[in-house]
């Protein structure tokens, strides 16, 4: 099986986004948009599957292992400095692929129906298409230069998409942060790719990962690279502190919310520390510190989860740990455990989203748990979808969530048991209580929404954060009817079919596809030795560290479901009264550490000062030499003008008087 079909897997979702930017020209068209993007996006993903028998796992310790790459053209070429349009191909890659594809597809169809009748219909798909071409760039690229254009591409199109209400101050407010916070991260990203070709003179990922397998002394540019590659994982995966852009990105349609947390953007700062495993591995504290990261924001996000009343809100802040647990695996070395990890949350995270905006959509943009109560049976489909997608984010017993979660904290135990190592069996008890305060959030949130007494307040449509219903986004008389909301009621079939499919992954991938990931995600020689050696040490000591992980897991996951049940169920006064028993730390989390606040009030109010202070001196110092020197000619014009009057004696006297002073002059010279 040829691999050059491969390389219109990026390319189709491109020219889907130039001709759904045709599409925006007449409202005739418009209509087309949603096809021509699932279609593109469907097909993609199809030729992932059919490319994949003939990919072959690639080691950077093993030069027999040769990485398949599929050359378009060559792109840059200066001296000895050379990149081409090329993509690499291995299991990693295909893994990614799939989840980006896949889950794209499902989400571009649920847009079908969810965004008809908006005004900016063949706008928004144009975005989608052009944010999944910038992914599978980014998963496919041979070489550092190209990863990062798609890198750039991703955040470019996750501005468009989070302000796509670009009539709404707070979605605008919400893009441009986005875009600025994951500027730092990026800026951390570009130094480490100018160190790496410094140091290894080359930018194709299979020549830096051979090289970075065979250093044997690292000099200081090997232990900083790890570092400012980490910086950029941090701002894309929305890791502390660089996590407060994802929360407010929910001022992005619902779908683009389940397409940027779900399968693409914010897990492209995993896939690249999995892909670049061995750089990490030349500094013995780059690996640990993804580890801490990833450990404290799973903790910190899943806090603030807790007393949060928006639905979107609450799955971000949820989308912020769960990524958390993915740091913490590939920063124990256990790639096949953050990998997968990634691969089953994107099914039941997109469920999730999705299904929140159903709820959104049924009742006119309300979002507030306060006034939501008791919709399954106005909602019943939605409801059982929902709880589908808790059970796997709540890591109940078989589900994806269970299985995936598990490996990772299994090995971080293992970790810290067999060395005696007590920071991992620290981090390991820290992903313990993320996973109960995770199992309780999340059916807190479920049990409030569906559950109880049927009574619930509808939105101001006119006021709806997303939807059919936004502000400035109506239908004209033209374009898609609108039908507007006057009950809560369930959702078309159109809507329904893709969130079938994935509560389905939510329930089973982790049952079903444990196997074929683990033998898809190669490690890096070290993480596989570390991981092999481990297990043998355990069990040597009489236990099967994944099965007691389990038992572990499950019962705090019971738990946490058993907590929320009783206190968002069945005695919601019980809710209330320790609520306001602890009045000062509900209104701490609920204000989510007042991180915004202290971050505005150190960082982006005195950088306001100080462009503030620098647009007065631009204006007298700069602007005012500017106004001198463009003065100085015109003032000489006003000195000259008395003698252009038009008299002719006066220029005769004029004319006498230079002479004079001319004949004055050469007579000195002479006398000199």
């Amino acid at each position: 099986m040829t691999l050059q079909p491969a390389i219109l897997i990026p390319w189709l979702p491109a020219l889907s986004a130039g001709l759904c930017g045709l599409c925006c020209v007449r409202k005739s068209w418009r209509r087309l948009a949603a096809p021509l993007t699932i279609g593109a996006i469907f097909a993609s993903f199809l030729l992932a599957v059919l490319v994949s028998p003939a990919v072959k796992p690639f080691d950077p310790a093993e030069p027999d292992l040769a990485p398949h790459v599929v050359t378009l053209f060559s792109w840059i070429h200066v001296g000895d400095f050379r990149v081409d349009m090329a993509y690499f191909l291995d299991p990693l890659t295909l893994l990614m692929l799939m989840v980006v594809c896949g889950v794209g597809t499902l989400v571009a169809v649920y847009a079908a129906g969810y965004m008809a009748g908006d005004r900016g219909y063949a706008r928004f798909f144009a975005g989608v298409s052009l944010f999944i071409f910038a992914m599978t760039t980014l998963v496919m690229a041979d070489n550092l230069v190209l990863l990062y254009l798609g890198w750039e591409g991703v955040g470019l199109c996750s501005y468009l998409l989070i302000g796509f209400y670009y009539q709404k101050p707070s979605a605008v407010a919400a893009a441009k942060k986005a875009f600025i916070v994951n500027r730092i991260g990026d800026l951390g990203f570009a130094l480490g790719i100018f160190l790496i070709y410094s140091t290894f003179h080359t930018v194709s990922l299979a020549e830096v990962l051979s090289l970075a397998h065979h250093v044997e002394e690292p000099t200081t540019a090997h232990l900083w690279i790890p570092f400012l590659l980490m910086l950029g994982a941090f701002g894309k995966s929305a890791q502390i502190p660089l996590y407060v852009w994802l929360p407010d990105a929910m001022e992005g349609p619902t779908p683009v919310s389940a397409l940027i947390h779900a399968a693409t953007m914010v897990t492209a700062g995993v896939y690249m520390i999995a892909r670049l495993l061995p750089v990490f591995e030349l500094s013995p504290y780059a690996l640990p510190t993804v580890a801490i990261v990833g450990a404290v924001t799973a903790l910190f996000a899943a806090t603030i989860a807790l007393c949060q009343y928006d639905l979107k809100r609450i799955y971000a802040y949820s989308t912020i740990s769960q990524l958390g647990y993915m740091f913490l695996g590939v920063g124990v070395l256990s790639t096949v455990g953050g990998m997968f990890h990634l691969f089953t949350h994107a099914f039941f995270k997109a469920l999730l989203f999705l299904t929140a905006g159903s709820v959104m959509h049924a009742l006119a943009g309300q979002l507030d748990l306060r006034k939501i109560s008791g919709l399954r049976t106005r909602m019943p489909i939605t409801c059982l979808l929902m709880l589908f997608g808790c059970l796997a984010l709540a890591g109940f017993p078989f589900t994806a969530g269970f299985f995936s979660k598990d490996l990772i904290l299994a090995d971080v135990l293992v970790r810290g048991l067999s060395l005696h190592q007590p920071l991992y069996t620290t981090l390991a008890v820290v992903g313990l209580v993320t996973a109960f305060l995770t199992a309780f959030y999340t059916f807190r949130l479920w049990f409030r929404v569906f559950l109880g007494p049927t009574r619930y307040e509808l939105g101001d449509e006119h006021h709806a954060a997303d939807g059919a219903h936004a502000a400035g986004h109506a239908a004209d008389a033209h374009d898609i009817k609108i039908e507007h909301v006057h009950d809560a009621h369930e959702m078309p079939w159109l809507m329904n079919a893709p969130l079938v499919v994935l509560a389905v992954g939510a329930l089973f991938a982790g049952l079903f596809c444990k196997s074929w990931l683990a033998g898809l995600v190669t490690q890096s020689s070290a993480a596989a030795a570390a991981a092999h050696s481990l297990h043998a040490h355990a069990t040597l000591c009489g236990y099967d560290p994944h099965l007691a992980m389990e038992f572990i897991s499950s019962a705090v996951a019971v738990l946490g479901i058993a907590a929320a049940a009783y206190f968002h169920w069945l005695n919601r006064p019980a809710a209330d009264s320790v609520a306001a028993r602890y009045r000062g730390l509900v209104s701490l989390l609920n204000h989510k550490y007042y991180v915004d606040e202290i971050y505005d009030a150190l960082i982006v109010r005195p950088l306001r000062a100080l462009g503030g202070l620098c647009f007065v001196l631009d204006r007298l110092i700069v602007e005012g030499l500017v106004a001198l020197v463009g003065f100085l000619p015109r003032l000489l014009g006003l000195g000259l003008q008395p003698t252009q009057q038009g008299a002719l004696q006066g220029y005769g006297l004029g004319m006498a008087a230079g002479i004079a002073i001319l004949a004055l002059l050469i007579a000195l010279a002479l006398g000199t």
